[in-house]
């Protein structure tokens, strides 16, 4: 099969892997119809952090079934369904309390990744999300919409959740990248009245405000937090996302929180220290972390999407055959596309 691997910051390549099968009881092989690039794989692409050379990569997928192991008995071969990030073991106290994303299982890591042509997916029993019918039965903005529930739009639903905004919120969400913007139709899902994007992509505001965003602020630092305030009368935002993981974007969100604010964070955190007295001295909180994908896609986020409520796949703005996955990671590493998607089968 074609897989992609990472060479060295900046090159991806496709390789002939060895087929993936069933090691474990808890296995399933995964035949991928659709995968996409993450902005978190751009980290070791641009060599922020290391990745040993020939590793198989992407974490985001959706596709059809092909094998089980003995101890999966909630899907079947020739299930459509979709791959979370996560492996949720689902029997676990975290996964019990709803945080799959942080499941304490030691052994639910697949053994290869998801830009490839098949998978081996680890927890298949309770993590895999069935869609119904199959990949045929979807238009092709539903499969990208249905692709987004992997990770990125559970991603920015997650931020929305842990930020605790409900109702008639203000919200403040940092990063217009797939994942903020998720996090705009999060927002708004969970009823806020006002949200504010930080944006300076025109393009990327525009799909802000489609997806619900009320007001554009395009400022960093000291001037953003200046904007923020003067929209809300000096109060600040009900609830922040970070959606970005840069300690000016985790600065910001924390100074245009209102005293007993929520900050949701789920930017990947770039630097490992953090001052938190800001937090003390306003009151405002701060979680976050891994999304719980799998809990989040089969209480709400599908239903969303196949009902068409929302439309996270217009995240996707370019599209490449597996061939072209080094141009998919150069897409998104020069800006050209919001989130690069790969075509894989049918």
């Amino acid at each position: 099969m074609k897989a992609a691997k990472f060479v060295k910051p900046g090159r991806i390549e496709l390789e002939e892997a060895p087929m993936p099968d069933i090691e474990k009881p808890k296995d399933a092989v995964i035949r991928v119809v659709r995968a996409c690039v993450c902005g978190s794989d751009l980290w070791w692409y641009r060599g922020i952090s290391s990745m040993p050379s020939g590793s198989y990569v992407g974490h985001e997928a959706i596709g059809v079934v092909e094998k089980v192991g003995s101890e999966v008995t909630h899907v079947k071969p020739g299930d459509f369904v979709i791959a979370p990030f996560t492996h949720g073991c689902g029997h676990c106290a975290a996964c019990r309390a709803g945080f799959d994303g942080d499941c304490l299982d030691p052994d639910r890591r697949g053994s290869g990744g998801y830009q490839s042509e098949y998978l081996r997916f680890t927890n298949a029993d309770w993590a895999l999300v069935k869609i119904p019918g199959q990949p045929e039965d979807y238009s092709d903005d539903m499969l990208d919409s249905l692709l987004t529930l992997s990770d990125v739009m559970a991603t920015g639903y997650h931020a929305a959740a842990t930020a605790q905004v409900k109702e008639g919120d203000t919200v403040v969400v940092m990063g217009d990248g797939a994942v903020g913007l998720c996090g705009v139709i999060a927002a708004k899902l969970r009823g806020a009245e006002r949200i504010i994007a930080m944006s300076r992509h025109e393009d990327r505001q525009k799909l802000a405000r489609e997806f619900g965003a009320t007001d554009i602020v395009a400022e960093r630092g000291d001037a953003a937090v200046e904007q923020v305030m003067a929209l809300t009368d000096g109060a600040g935002a009900d609830a922040v996302l970070e959606c970005v993981g840069t300690e000016l974007s985790t600065d910001t969100a924390i100074r245009v929180a209102r005293p007993g604010a929520v900050v949701g964070r789920v930017g990947v955190p770039q630097q490992a220290t953090m001052d938190t007295s800001k937090l003390f001295w306003r009151n405002v909180g701060l979680r976050g972390g891994t999304a719980a994908v799998t809990t989040y896609d089969r209480h709400l986020l599908l239903d969303q999407v196949l009902k068409g409520s929302i439309q996270p796949g217009k995240v996707f703005t370019q599209r490449f055959a597996l061939d072209h996955i080094q141009e998919a990671y150069e897409a998104m590493d020069q800006r050209t596309a919001i989130k690069s998607l790969l075509l894989v089968s049918e």
